[in-house]
């Protein structure tokens, strides 16, 4: 029983609350248009400044920044490296997007064919052939997934990060 161990109903609730808005974090790495690690950060940065001492220490907080910019980067990179590996043209980055979001009301069949169709509809518009836009709109698709892969790896260390360093402060504090 975590009260009895130092932690009050209201830490303990706040907690519930900080994990439930990360939760929806994570689940913007899966999901286009949810800012994943921006979400998980903003959650432990208000529970900073609610709770002060039994909140995320500094060194915490700052690690979780750093992976944050991480993810933002590495997500780019790795949406940009798959597609221009496989040929993709900015057009077709920016059509696999526009997919991706627009394969959200589609389930899981729209979030894996929405990047390709709008990667190689926009490479399509752009004058390519249906060969070479084919390719790009793979290439695109697998940049995405990679990078909501590697943007729910980084949730998921968040998230890890949070939890033991505020259990720890709480009992120990």
């Amino acid at each position: 029983m975590w009260y009895s161990s130092g932690m009050s109903m209201e830490e303990m609730a706040d907690l519930v609350l900080a994990l439930v808005i990360m939760a929806i974090g994570m689940f913007g790495s899966v999901l286009p248009g949810l800012p994943s690690t921006p979400i998980v950060f903003l959650a432990a940065l208000g529970h900073r400044l609610y709770f002060g001492a039994t909140g995320p220490g500094t060194i915490i907080l700052c690690l979780m920044l750093g992976v944050m910019l991480l993810s933002l980067v590495m997500d780019y990179l790795a949406t940009m490296y798959g597609a221009k590996k496989l040929g993709a043209t900015k057009r077709g980055v920016i059509g696999a997007m526009l997919g991706a979001l627009i394969g959200l009301f589609f389930n899981l069949p729209g979030l894996i064919l929405g990047p390709f169709i709008g990667a190689f509809a926009f490479e399509m518009s752009g004058g390519r052939d249906s060969r070479e836009s084919a390719r790009a709109g793979a290439g695109a698709t697998l940049g995405l997934f990679a990078g909501a892969l590697g943007k729910l790896a980084c949730c998921v260390a968040m998230i890890g990060m949070f939890v033991v360093n505020v259990l720890y402060r709480s009992l120990n504090g």
